[in-house]
C-alpha cells in the first residue's frame, strides 16, 4: 500500500477494524455452535434434564432432534447456514440421458 493510498484510506480503518472484529466473534460463534464435543455436552444435559424430570418428553425429542442435526451437519457436511448451491454434492454424471 502507498503512502498516499495509506492516508486517503485511513479514516476507514475504524471500518475494518469492527469488520474484522465481527468475523472473528462469528467463527468463534460458529465453533461454539457447530463443535461436536459442545453439542456432546448439551446432549448428555439433556439427558440429565429429562432424568430429572426437568423436561417433558416431547421437549427433550424436539431439542435431541436438533442437536443430532447440528452435530451430524457438523462431522459429515457444512454448517446448515453456509451450505449453498456450491457446497452440495454434485450427482455423479454418466453418459447416459435420462
Amino acid at each position: 500500500m502507498g503512502l498516499l493510498t495509506g492516508i486517503l484510506l485511513l479514516p476507514l480503518a475504524p471500518v475494518r477494524g469492527v469488520a474484522w472484529l465481527a468475523e472473528r466473534v462469528n467463527d468463534a460463534a460458529e465453533h461454539e455452535l457447530y463443535d461436536p464435543s459442545v453439542l456432546r455436552a448439551r446432549l448428555a444435559a439433556l439427558n440429565e434434564a429429562l432424568d430429572n424430570g426437568e423436561i417433558g418428553t416431547e421437549e427433550f425429542e424436539r431439542e435431541e432432534e436438533r442437536l443430532l442435526d447440528l452435530l451430524e451437519h457438523r462431522l459429515f457436511r457444512t454448517p446448515p447456514a453456509a451450505a449453498g448451491p456450491a457446497a452440495r454434492p454434485q450427482e455423479p454424471t454418466t453418459g447416459a440421458h435420462r
